[in-house]
């Protein structure tokens, strides 16, 4: 994957502007240009899939083929892609083919072995 570079923060209505302007080409350029720094874990062997998007430029530290565990460091909060603030985007899908993938809810547990439940919208998760 090549490394994309982080954005600066734009914090204002103005500095959005050439941000705005730049949307249709990096949608032309296609996921990656999208996406930026980020990861697909594949969960089992025909998906779901989650995808972390954003991220921090050098900070991946995983690569194609690696096994990810539970609490294991993938990355860092990053601001590369089509991103106006630094923030990790994740997703669940049921495929990688971006453009008819179905959005799958994500599934928080607090603790190991503990009780399972999907947050409500704008709640916050501290697990």
């Amino acid at each position: 994957m090549t490394v994309k570079v982080d954005h600066e923060a734009r914090r204002s209505q103005l500095a959005l502007v050439p941000y705005a302007l730049g949307q249709a080409a990096r949608v032309r350029a296609g996921v990656g240009a999208i996406a930026g720094n980020h990861v697909v874990l594949r969960v089992g062997p025909d998906g779901p899939y989650v995808l972390l998007a954003h991220l921090r430029a050098g900070t991946v530290r995983v690569g194609l083929g690696d096994v990810v565990t539970v609490g294991q460091q993938i990355g860092e909060c990053g601001n590369s892609g089509n991103s106006t603030e630094p923030h990790v985007h994740v997703q669940a899908t049921d495929s990688v083919r971006w453009d008819a993938a179905v959005g799958l809810p994500i599934v928080f547990r607090r603790s190991s072995g503990g009780e399972a439940w999907v947050p409500a919208e704008s709640e916050i998760v501290d697990v």
